[in-house]
């Protein structure tokens, strides 16, 4: 398959145009030349040195990742960016890149992986910016207590770190709301919903203090243990297409 079928592929099932004008990365073909053969695609959350490196062992023809290389434009490929670009260039490994979109997809997305891994039901939208949808909400099939949804999200595929629960909602939980990553700022929109509990991955100081005054409860189960799902769907999809996959763990702990 040629990179450029594979990126159209891609942008199209993960609606990538629909984010555009609202995510600062420069989501889908970040590095590489849309005419070369692909045959081997490795994921990773990250991309990094540390991904890089490996998915160019491995025999990678392309590097997919959550997190990518330019957030709103590089002026100058110097320093860590020159070293990561490099690395690329020299392996001939293309890197595609998909944020918002793989946050917000309603299948093959990052929240509606933790929602799966929760057993969520009556699953929707959750959370927006500029009208798309970036995260998941659903219930749980038995009401369950904060400190239970806790302990299930502590043994989200490399996590690292132990969940942390801020326990100011309802002792018993029905509804849940999700935005992976850094979405301790779409508190207002779980009120909004009447959801009893928000699922992300990292908090800010002011979260405790909208959580406890908002009376819902937060849960923070890392950064990179929310956001590996959405890249591991992204494999499985090559892998229906007929190309080698490989998943490149790089765990960060938070």
């Amino acid at each position: 398959m040629e990179l450029a079928e594979l990126v159209d592929r891609y942008d199209e099932k993960l609606r990538t145009d629909a984010y555009a004008d609202i995510d600062a990365s420069a989501n889908g073909l970040q590095v590489g030349s849309g005419g070369r053969e692909v045959e081997h695609v490795a994921v990773a959350v990250d991309a990094a040195t540390a991904t890089i490196d490996e998915a160019t062992e491995a025999g990678a023809d392309v590097l997919v990742t959550h997190h990518g290389l330019s957030w709103g434009g590089i002026e100058r490929v110097t320093g860590r960016a020159y070293d990561r670009i490099a690395r690329l260039v020299d392996a001939e490994t293309a890197l595609y890149v998909s944020h918002l979109p793989l946050d917000g997809h309603q299948q093959l997305g990052n929240a509606a992986g933790v929602a799966e891994f929760l057993g969520l039901t009556e699953r929707a939208p959750f959370a927006t910016l500029g009208g798309e949808p970036i995260g998941q909400r659903g219930q749980l099939s038995t009401p369950r207590s904060p400190r239970s949804l806790k302990e299930e999200l502590d043994e989200l595929p490399q996590g690292g770190e132990e969940t942390r629960l801020l326990s100011f909602g309802p002792e018993e939980v029905e509804e849940v709301g999700i935005v992976t990553g850094s979405g301790a700022d779409f508190l207002d929109d779980a009120v909004a919903a009447g959801v009893d509990t928000l699922v992300t991955g990292e908090g800010k100081q002011q979260v405790y203090h909208q959580a406890r005054e908002s009376g819902v409860n937060v849960l923070l189960a890392g950064h990179y243990a929310t956001e590996t799902f959405g890249v591991r769907a992204l494999a499985s999809l090559a892998a229906d297409w007929g190309l080698e996959t490989t998943y490149v763990e790089h765990p960060t702990g938070l």
